[in-house]
């Protein structure tokens, strides 16, 4: 099963959408899915997953956002779940369930590695405007920031403004690296998203379900830590996206 993006015609009659598998056994989710369909469970060798019939075309609207979510918010409710990107369509019932069978051993390993877990997200953008702390700490920039009060100008200035830019955003890197080695050992697993110039932290956390508590507060007092150089947010409990890797369907889309 492969991710397809939106919007997509899904085509053929009998076109499913796909939510996620989960161990059989759990009671099919009551929330409607994707287009207010009704969501049902496909069952073959131990394994289950959630499906709707797909619409005529699936586009990233917000509701059909939600209802995806609320989907597996249901099934992670039950236990352990791999969750299927938006938009994720099988042509039949018979091609899904000869994937389940085929990819057992594979699926089960997959919901064992995130039994009893959740994924939580962390983001660490830069603060901008640190300069007298920089500057009280950096030799370098001290003697920069004297040399341009003695002779004012305007290419002074911009090296002044250039070297106080990349101090705000060494800074920055600092304090996510060390946010990122105090939480790691509160995880499972870790696993690194796209970060850039202004984002300079983006790490999703496996965590033990009963840790979630003791996970939050450790994020919050890095951002007492770390506030005046990287503002910190945590996204979660999610589906653990990050951690799974669903295999493609042959005969997926």
């Amino acid at each position: 099963m492969t991710a397809i993006a939106a919007p997509t015609t899904a085509g053929s009659l009998g076109t499913l959408y796909v939510y996620g598998i989960a161990p059989a056994g759990v009671r099919p989710p009551r929330a409607p899915g994707v287009d207010g369909a009704p969501v049902r469970l496909l069952t073959e060798a131990g394994l289950c997953a959630a499906v709707s019939d797909a619409p005529a075309s699936v586009r990233a609207r917000r509701r059909d956002l939600m209802a995806h979510q609320a989907v597996l918010g249901e099934l992670a409710a039950q236990g352990p779940v791999l969750p299927m990107r938006f938009a994720v369509l099988t042509p039949e019932a018979d091609a899904l369930r000869t994937q389940l069978r085929d990819d057992r051993a594979h699926l089960t390993a997959q919901l064992d590695g995130v039994r009893d877990c959740v994924e939580m997200n962390v983001k660490g953008t830069v603060v901008p405007g640190c300069f007298a702390d920089l500057v009280r700490r950096d030799e370098a920039l001290r003697a920069l920031a004297r040399r341009t009060r003695q002779r004012p100008g305007y290419e002074a200035n911009v090296r002044l403004g250039e070297a106080l830019a990349k101090g705000v955003a060494r800074a920055a890197r600092d304090a996510a690296r060390q946010v990122l080695a105090r939480l790691a050992g509160l995880a499972v697993r870790t696993a690194s998203g796209p970060v850039d110039d202004e984002q300079v932290l983006s790490t999703s956390f496996l965590v033990r379900a009963a840790d979630e508590r003791r996970f939050r507060e450790a994020v919050a007092a890095q951002a007492r830590d770390v506030g005046d150089r990287l503002e910190l947010s945590v996204t979660g409990p999610l589906p653990c996206y990050s951690f799974v890797d669903a295999p493609s369907a042959p005969a997926g889309r």
